[in-house]
C-alpha cells in the first residue's frame, strides 16, 4: 500500500495523533475568532461562547486586552509544541489525505449525532411524563454560527481536553483505577458538568430536565468520542452539529 493511501488501522491511529488532531482543529479556532471579532469589533466585548469566556477570564482579569493576547500565545504555543514533539517522534512525512478522512468522519458524526442523542434521550425520558426541551433563540444567524464554532473548539477544549483528561488522570494516579474504570468515571462526571454549564450565565437556558438530559447524553457521547477519536474530530463534529442545527432551526 502506498504512503499516500494509509490503511484503515494507520488512519485510525494517525487521526488521533497530535500532529493531525491539533492541526485539524486549527482552522476551526481561526474561523471562530475571526467571526467573533468581525461581529463585535472587539477582542473582549460582544457575544462569545461561554467556554471561551470562562477559559480567558483569568487572563483578562490579569491583563485586559493583553491578557487575551497572552491566552492566545499560551494556547497556540502549547499546541505548536505538541505538534512539533509528535512530528519529531514520528519522523515520517505528513499524510494530507488523513485530513480529508477526518473531515468526512466529522461530517458523518455531526449528521448522526442529533438522531442518536435524541433517540437515547427519548428512551430515558419515557419514564418521566412532563418534560420539554428549551430551544435557544434571540441571536442572529451569524452570531449563532459563531457560537456554534466556539462550542466545537472551546467547549471541547474545556470539557474534554482539560476536564475529562484531568479526571481520567486523577482516577488512575490517585485512585489507582484501571483505564476502563477511569475512563467511565471521567466521562460521567465530565458529562454532568458539560450539561450543567449550559444553564449558567446571562445567556444560559432556563433549566428543564428534558434539555438537561439531552445535553448529559450529548456530553457522554462527545467524551467517548474524544477518548476514542481524539480532539480534532470531536471538535469538528461538535461544531458542525451545532452549525447544522442553526441552519435548519
Amino acid at each position: 500500500m502506498s504512503p499516500s493511501a494509509p490503511s484503515k488501522t494507520s488512519y485510525w491511529r494517525l487521526s488521533r495523533a497530535p500532529r493531525y488532531s491539533l492541526l485539524f482543529a486549527l482552522p476551526l479556532l481561526v474561523l471562530y475568532e475571526l467571526l467573533a471579532f468581525a461581529l463585535s469589533r472587539d477582542a473582549i466585548a460582544g457575544v462569545r461562547n461561554g467556554a471561551d469566556v470562562l477559559l480567558k477570564s483569568l487572563f483578562v482579569a490579569l491583563g485586559g486586552r493583553w491578557g487575551v493576547a497572552a491566552f492566545g500565545v499560551v494556547l497556540l504555543g502549547t499546541g505548536a509544541a505538541l505538534v512539533w514533539r509528535d512530528r519529531r517522534r514520528s519522523g515520517g512525512a505528513m499524510r494530507w489525505r488523513v485530513f480529508i478522512g477526518m473531515f468526512a468522519e466529522s461530517v458523518l458524526y455531526a449528521l448522526l449525532f442529533g438522531m442518536v442523542t435524541g433517540t437515547l434521550t427519548g428512551l430515558v425520558l419515557r419514564l418521566v411524563p412532563t418534560l420539554s426541551v428549551t430551544a435557544i433563540g434571540g441571536l442572529s444567524l451569524p452570531t449563532q454560527l459563531m457560537v456554534s464554532l466556539g462550542a466545537g473548539i472551546y467547549e471541547e477544549l474545556l470539557f474534554r481536553v482539560l476536564i475529562v483528561s484531568g479526571l481520567r488522570a486523577l482516577a488512575r494516579r490517585s485512585f489507582g483505577w484501571g483505564p476502563a474504570s477511569a475512563g467511565v468515571f471521567a466521562v460521567a462526571v465530565g458529562a454532568l458538568l458539560f450539561s450543567a454549564f449550559h444553564y449558567i450565565g446571562p445567556y444560559g437556558d432556563p433549566f428543564a430536565l428534558g434539555s438537561f438530559m439531552f445535553r448529559l447524553i450529548a456530553g457522554v457521547l462527545f467524551s467517548g468520542m474524544y477518548l476514542l477519536r481524539g480532539f480534532g474530530i470531536t471538535a469538528w463534529s461538535h461544531a458542525l452539529y451545532d452549525v447544522f442545527l442553526s441552519l435548519i432551526a
